[in-house]
């Protein structure tokens, strides 16, 4: 889990190199993307299916495993897994970066994960990419891309 220091360490380090007039804007917009993005992974952590896919918006998809599923097809055949998966084990979201164009944003972060799931032990590290997309003032998860190994 990132503390509150270490978001703003990374929100500081995804701003690098923009111009003054425009960083607070950014600032906002990647605060809201992490928001949404730090959201999601809270609600499979607590058991929220709802919650979780409150987040993703009606035509997101997920990628993993070298198969892709529709929000309703994860709904319907995955997220539980995702649910018993997060409140088994202990996941360590490092390198958190945040870009964004308008109303379209993408987060990456590197995962190290650790515990014990379905009788087996788990010691990853894995990949994280979020794709976001903004309306009316919401930002929305469109598609998501993990990736691990061992």
């Amino acid at each position: 889990m990132i503390t509150t220091t270490g978001r703003m360490l990374l929100i500081a380090s995804a701003l690098a190199g923009l111009s003054s007039t425009s960083t607070v804007a950014n600032q906002k917009q990647t605060a809201e993307v992490l928001s949404t993005v730090h959201s999601f992974h809270a609600a499979l952590t607590r058991g929220d299916a709802q919650a979780a896919l409150m987040l993703l918006a009606q035509d997101a998809v997920i990628l993993e495993s070298g198969s892709a599923q529709s929000r309703e097809e994860y709904a319907r055949e995955h997220i539980g897994e995702d649910i018993a998966f997060a409140k088994a084990v202990q996941t360590t979201r490092t390198n958190e970066s945040v870009h964004h164009e308008g109303n379209v944003a993408w987060t990456t972060a590197t995962t190290q994960t650790r515990g014990n799931f379905n009788g087996r032990v788990i010691d990853s590290t894995g990949v994280e990419l979020m794709v976001l997309t903004r309306r009316e003032g919401q930002w929305r998860i469109r598609a998501i891309h993990w990736s691990s190994r061992r």
